[in-house]
């Protein structure tokens, strides 16, 4: 049988499963927030709390993620409705979302279409004909220090709050949105005051940086894959140009399985609540490589794609450093 074939049996979909990862996650999440906020003033047990709420936040968007690919329920509409339940605690306006990254799936591994994806890469021969100022630019970018810290508040806070192709879903879902968020924060502040205001802060940015570390991890790796039209094989970009973190059970759970990418850019239909089993039931039989923490890690070092090597490369240790910052890790 043909990987296609295999991973058809994991497609199905379960309304139970469905509705208690969403539920369960709610609650998870409600509850930390909750418990955070009671115990402002222990930081033994808030900072913690803050951590888990802040995962839970991830798998939220997570979640939502499979409602924009309708594959987290069984009916078209209860995606919908659910992926909408979640917009507003994910800071993620729905339709825009789900428009957005059916185009990332569309363009994937295309180097004439880099414009889709999430983290913006440039090739060698790009950085070689670059001048310095967008050079500079392209290493404070690439730096893991402004990338995730920095990169994750802009977007989840500031940019998603009119996402690009915004006119083209409609602005008034993501106004409407917008103004629930606006809601949500008052009604934080009316319940709690300030101490939920700071707790929510901190969960946030703890959420914005573990989902930009994700993206980041998802496509940017030593082995991963890029190409131009018409030799561009979108099998090839989506098993080797997207990749799969084993990186413990605990990570799995508390990311929603999406870790394994790979798997899922091959097949976008299977729900979140089966990647995992589908991964390690088949990754043996066809040779699908995973990444453990030492690698992954390593990958942040990786800036450039390289079309002679084929492989994602450092910043060329040859020239001179304009911001050394960007090297802190060995590449």
């Amino acid at each position: 049988m043909s990987i296609r074939e295999v991973t058809r049996a994991y497609c199905e979909r379960s309304d139970a499963l469905a509705s208690a990862s969403y539920f369960g996650t709610f609650a998870v999440y409600f509850l930390t927030l909750y418990l955070a906020v009671y115990s402002y003033d222990a930081w033994a047990l808030v900072v913690p709390l803050v951590v888990i709420n802040a995962l839970a936040g991830v798998r939220l968007y997570v979640l939502q993620h499979d409602c924009g690919h309708r594959s987290l329920f069984s009916q078209r509409w209860m995606n919908d409705w659910a992926g909408y339940g979640l917009s507003t605690f994910t800071l993620t306006p729905y339709r825009a979302m789900q428009y957005n990254h059916n185009e990332h799936h569309k363009f994937l591994g295309d180097l004439e279409e880099r414009r889709s994806g999430e983290i913006h890469t440039m090739t060698l021969r790009e950085w070689n004909e670059a001048n310095w100022k967008s050079r500079l630019f392209y290493r404070l970018y690439r730096n893991p220090l402004i990338l995730i810290p920095i990169g994750g508040i802009f977007v989840y806070a500031l940019r998603y709050r009119w996402p690009k192709n915004t006119m083209k879903v409609g602005p008034a879902g993501v106004l409407v949105h917008d103004a629930l968020l606006l809601g949500w924060i008052g009604l934080l502040y009316w319940l709690g005051g300030t101490p939920a205001l700071m707790v929510y802060l901190a969960t946030v940015f703890v959420a914005a940086c573990s989902g930009v570390f994700l993206v980041y991890l998802q496509h940017n790796f030593e082995d991963t894959y890029w190409d131009r039209r018409p030799d561009l094989r979108h099998d090839m970009a989506a098993l080797q140009g997207s990749s799969a973190l084993d990186l413990g059970c605990w990570f799995d759970l508390a990311t929603g399985n999406i870790a394994y990418h790979d798997i899922h850019h091959f097949n976008a239909n299977i729900p979140s609540y089966r990647l995992r089993k589908c991964h390690r039931a088949i990754r043996d039989q066809f040779g699908l490589p995973t990444i453990n923490w030492p690698e992954a890690l390593r990958s942040f070092s990786l800036k450039l794609w390289d079309e002679d090597q084929e492989r994602l490369v450092p910043f060329p240790r040859n020239q001179r450093s304009i911001w050394r910052l960007s090297e802190w890790m060995p590449g």
